[in-house]
């Protein structure tokens, strides 16, 4: 299964590249960010051994789609898409928080409740919570931005600007954007027949100090979907709800043993298994976009990659 796991790319006026748990970012020369997603599988702030075919292509593809779709309300960093795993923008300094907004309980917020926590990230949860019940309105629950290898940690608006990670100006700047993004993800997941349960949005400053949406947005790495026909009579039910995200693979490797915790190997994932991952990520690819996914030619990604972006700058 030809995947794209690492890459080594010296490209032209090439300053540094900056490796995270899925995308590889290169600097251009101090002005532009090559920004390429790998087909590595990040789960609970680990990378998996294998690689899935056409991931890389699929969140680039989502998340540039949605750029776009969103440019109107929030300006973001991105100025091209030379290749199907590749995104082009201007060169950006990230803040040190990714603003991580709830509509329903869910995932991690869902683990924390039934744990006993009433509080996360300094919100106030109700009690008497079900499982993927809608919350009255949506919630900022911010993480902190780990470094690579290390985990995100839930962080409260007041550590944030008590702490000086981000000044209030831009954190309320952060707030608003962060909003009206969820807003209109929701809108068009509605659209599809879906809802946007939860998402996460990474924003960075640009030379001259203009606040921007970066990396990805409403991917299924970065969020999770509900199918909104029958949820809540699922709910009322007590039923799991249908979903498109990459919960199914969290919850596939808790039931294997893993969460990521010190001591705990990683499941094998047979070809067969990485094969319905690969199926899996196209399924939620046609559904969040609501057009059929064109595979790229992956017979050599790295040369098809590395010829496209030369071409691109050399423009």
């Amino acid at each position: 299964m030809n995947t794209i796991t690492e890459t080594d790319f010296n490209f032209p006026g090439q300053k540094s590249v900056y490796r995270g748990k899925v995308r590889e970012v290169y600097n251009i020369n101090d002005n532009l960010l090559v920004m390429v997603a790998t087909d590595r599988l990040s789960a609970f702030d680990v990378v998996m051994p294998k690689g899935i075919p056409y991931k890389g292509q699929i969140l680039n593809q989502i998340a540039t789609k949605f750029m776009r779709l969103t440019e109107d309300i929030v300006p973001n960093w991105l100025i091209d898409t030379p290749d199907p795993n590749v995104a082009v923008g201007q060169l950006c300094e990230p803040f040190k928080v990714e603003m991580v907004i709830r509509g329903y309980l869910s995932g991690h917020s869902a683990r924390e409740y039934a744990a006993g926590k009433r509080v996360l990230c300094g919100v106030e949860l109700a009690e008497g919570l079900k499982e993927n019940d809608k919350f009255p309105a949506p919630i900022i629950t911010p993480t902190t931005k780990a470094d690579n290898g290390e985990h995100d940690m839930d962080i409260s608006r007041e550590a944030i600007l008590t702490q000086g990670i981000v000044s209030e100006e831009d954190y309320l700047v952060l707030e608003k954007y962060t909003r009206a993004l969820y807003q209109r993800g929701t809108e068009i997941a509605a659209s599809r027949g879906l809802i946007l349960v939860d998402t996460k949005y990474e924003f960075g400053k640009t030379k001259d100090g203009q606040i921007v949406l970066i990396d990805e947005i409403h991917t299924p790495d970065s969020s999770r979907y509900f199918y909104a026909e029958g949820y809540q009579e699922r709910q009322n039910k007590g039923e799991e709800q249908k979903q498109l995200s990459k919960e199914f693979v969290r919850r596939w490797l808790i039931e294997n043993g893993f969460q990521g915790k010190e001591g705990q190997q990683i499941p094998e994932m047979t070809d067969e298994y990485i094969q319905s991952v690969s199926e899996r990520y196209i399924e939620l690819y046609e559904n969040i976009i609501g057009e059929k996914f064109s595979k790229a030619d992956i017979s050599d990604i790295n040369t098809r990659i590395e010829k496209n972006v030369v071409a691109f700058l050399g423009k």
